[in-house]
């Protein structure tokens, strides 16, 4: 299916399957592809984050199930408090799951580490994530918000025509309200061409 992705600024990505095909303004973007179906978002679109601690937030924490907030909360565990939960492969992966979907609904299109834990290999790979490598363990603060993380955020190139369709959109009038509110103002988060986080 072809889609128009178009911001407030009237910024447009026509995307077709995993590619994009057309980048520009939306009113000519629409006119070369008439029959693309247009999905209008408020805010921003942006190439998306690259998390940083890929490993850290998918095989060092366990991102608790809603159900079992009340007992444990919704923040990620992590030190003395993980240990404490003696994990199986089944929960390992649960919190994987829920930590690659907490990650898209903060604009991440992107992981960087080395990731060994089979439950986070599959959770990264059924999601499309893009897996890029770093050496050692990265600076700054693990944390769903990459620009929270107290590094300079790093985003995915920009989107050209031929490119793997992956950009997330964020509800703020630039990149520098995106920096000072951070990425939970995150509104859609696209990976290959799949819209796989939306805000309701």
């Amino acid at each position: 299916m072809l889609t128009i992705h178009a911001d407030s600024r009237g910024h447009a990505l026509a995307v077709e399957g995993e590619r994009v095909v057309g980048t520009g303004e939306l009113g000519p973007l629409a006119d070369d592809y008439p029959r693309a179906r247009v999905r209008r978002w408020p805010g921003i679109l942006t190439p998306g984050f690259v998390n940083l601690h890929g490993p850290e937030l998918l095989e060092e924490a366990y991102h608790p199930d809603p159900r079992e907030a009340g007992e444990l909360g919704t923040e990620p565990l992590t030190g003395d408090a993980l240990a404490r939960l003696a994990l199986d492969d089944v929960r390992w992966g649960g919190s994987a799951r829920r930590g690659v979907q907490r990650m898209l609904a903060h604009g991440t299109v992107a992981v960087a580490g080395t990731l060994r834990r089979p439950a986070a290999v599959d959770a990264v790979r059924r999601t499309g994530l893009d897996v890029l490598p770093r050496s050692g363990r990265a600076a700054g603060v693990p944390s769903l918000d990459p620009p929270a993380c107290g590094l300079p955020p790093e985003v995915r190139p920009r989107r050209e025509r031929g490119s793997v369709a992956s950009f997330a959109v964020f509800d703020v009038a630039d990149e520098q309200e995106l920096l000072a509110r951070g990425a939970s103002t995150c509104v859609a988060t696209v990976i290959r061409g799949r819209l796989l986080f939306r805000r309701r």
